[in-house]
């Protein structure tokens, strides 16, 4: 299996020079992944909803490349402020459930944008049938 890039068709990702996910054999790697709703193209406030945002994200990416949530193995979260980890923890356990990937959580001095509270890159590896 050859290795395929996944858009999400947003101008940066030629401007920056990267993939939103390059799948390669039975992986599938996610770009980091801020909080903007992929259809009003709207940065909610809400640290919560930013990273309810950045998981649907995720997961249209994993779809794309043939993948799906429970095929996660790492997560990486990036966090502006330690205060806003259980918020961000939150939604980890609604979304991840019983996936629980291996996972890190930095808080970081900031993102791309001041407004972005969140970044969620992911790994995904393909389960045998």
């Amino acid at each position: 299996m050859s290795r395929r890039l996944i858009s999400s068709g947003s101008p940066f990702e030629k401007i920056a020079g990267y993939s939103r996910a390059v799948v390669d054999g039975d992986f599938c790697f996610v770009a980091g992944t801020t909080g903007y709703d992929l259809v009003t193209k709207v940065l909610p406030e809400d640290v919560a909803e930013q990273t309810r945002n950045c998981f649907k994200t995720i997961g249209i990416a994993l779809k794309e490349g043939g993948f799906e949530m429970a095929d996660l193995v790492r997560a990486t979260y990036y966090v502006t402020d330690a205060k806003d980890f259980d918020a961000v923890f939150a939604v980890c356990g609604e979304t991840l459930g019983d996936i629980r990937p291996a996972a890190t959580i930095l808080a970081v001095s900031a993102l791309y944008k001041p407004e972005m509270k969140v970044e969620i890159e992911v790994t995904a590896k393909r389960r045998s049938v």
